[in-house]
């Protein structure tokens, strides 16, 4: 088996650590070729994307041979084997490491222009690279995570030798490679292109699918000021962005929103996933259905938003009572303020009385086998002002859990937004005409 190229081998990699969506999951590629291979691991897991900046530590007459490695914070790997055998003295094994480390400052600073590092504290560090041959940047970049506070350390490569797990040892928690051939001798011989990475290939990998990691601050109708965990990703030519108000018992790390997130980014719009409750009030069953709360909640995260992106108009993905939420924040905020809402399984019913004031063209997806929903949505749509639709689909349930099922609510979501978000941005009541 070979790899088309590294975007190929992302794809690949990616349903092999698939059993790690929906986890607190940060994926770090490493420089360079493994930050596209990444990339795309972190499309799919809908997890942020950082970039390791490792240098192998070359035996001085012989550059391709690595007599050990050097990541970010201090991590330092020395293969004792090839330096005895090599015969490189002290003074020449510090030379090199001298000139790699300027090489790996000047490379960290180019490829985060000035922007933090993804916080790694208590969350899963996903180390991903091209490949491994001898495992030294590889464990480099592990030994980093660890000192920048990860939990827990995968290693994820597309192919590597028989025996990359002995290479390895302790330095990851977990290893996953879905090719070790036999004849493995370089990791370029699986690849039918396997072109250098260039820095500008990082950087734009890097600034087309990494979430900004935000806290929201929020005033309680009691005057209580709280911050909300959220992560925001607005790709290059957007043409709005959509924002998930979460069901009772779920958040931003939500997999089935996730899901739904990941089919908008692709079709160029922004997303807003954050938590509507602190942990502190997710336990509490009232603040859970307190759509006035969730809704005041949401209004305020939509106002942090505008600041950052006041060309943009906004929609609302909402799912279970995240949808009366969405529905009664669009209704307070007046006619135009949010350009479109879907709701997803939604309980509509729970917004009252703030039906008749929802004028934003509203879709209402219920599953086939959610009777009850099926009804309590049917009545708020004639309640509501603006344009509405009520989608079934056929076969699923509340959760829609059924295979193609959340593909489908996807698909209808995405068309909704791109026929509406992008009408908003150009129309005379709009951010940008304002």
């Amino acid at each position: 088996m070979t790899f088309v190229d590294r975007l190929d081998a992302g794809r690949r990699l990616a349903v092999a650590v698939g059993h790690l969506r929906g986890q607190d999951v940060v994926v770090i590629g490493l420089s360079r070729g493994g930050v596209p291979v990444a990339a795309e691991v972190a499309r799919a897991l809908w997890a942020p994307l950082d970039v390791g900046v490792v240098r192998k530590l070359g035996v001085p007459f012989q550059p391709e041979v690595a007599m050990g490695a050097i990541g970010e914070d201090g991590a330092r790997i020395i293969n004792d084997e090839v330096i005895r055998g090599a015969h490189i003295t002290d003074r020449e094994l510090a030379a090199v490491e001298r000139t790699e480390r300027t090489e790996l400052t000047r490379r960290a600073q180019a490829y985060r222009a000035g922007r933090p590092r993804v916080s790694l504290r208590g969350r899963t560090a996903l180390v991903v690279d091209d490949g491994m041959a001898t495992g030294a940047t590889a464990r480099a970049a592990c030994r980093s995570a660890r000192e920048r506070g990860a939990a827990r350390v995968v290693l994820a490569v597309p192919v590597a030798p028989p025996d990359w797990a002995t290479r390895v040892g302790r330095d990851a928690d977990e290893l996953v490679c879905p090719l070790t051939p036999a004849d493995f001798a370089a990791v370029g011989q699986f690849y039918e292109d396997f072109a250098p990475t260039t820095d500008q290939e990082v950087v734009a990998c890097l600034a087309h699918a990494r979430p900004e990691e935000a806290g929201i601050p929020v005033v309680d109708r009691d005057g209580r000021r709280r911050t909300l965990s959220g992560e925001l990703l607005v790709p290059v030519g957007a043409t709005g962005v959509v924002m998930f108000a979460h069901g009772s018992g779920s958040g931003r790390l939500s997999p089935r929103n996730r899901f739904v997130a990941e089919a908008m980014r692709q079709a160029g719009l922004g997303t807003l996933l954050f938590d509507l409750l602190t942990g502190e009030e997710e336990s509490d069953r009232a603040s859970v259905f307190d759509t006035r709360l969730l809704a005041g909640r949401l209004r305020e995260a939509t106002r942090w938003l505008r600041e950052r992106h006041p060309e943009l108009p906004v929609g609302y993905f909402g799912a279970s009572t995240g949808a009366a939420a969405a529905l009664w924040a669009a209704a307070e905020q007046g006619d135009g303020a949010v350009a479109a809402v879907v709701s997803r399984g939604g309980r509509p019913d729970l917004a009252g009385p703030r039906l008749a004031e929802v004028h934003a063209p509203t879709l209402l997806i219920v599953g086939g086998r959610d009777e009850p929903v099926i009804e309590l949505n049917r009545e708020a749509q004639e309640q509501l002002r603006g344009e509405t639709r009520l989608t079934v689909v056929p076969g699923a349930t509340h959760l829609f859990e059924e295979p193609g099922a959340l593909s489908e609510v996807a698909e209808l979501a995405r068309d909704w937004f791109l026929a509406h978000l992008p009408e908003a941005a150009s129309g005379p009541g709009s951010a940008r005409a304002a």
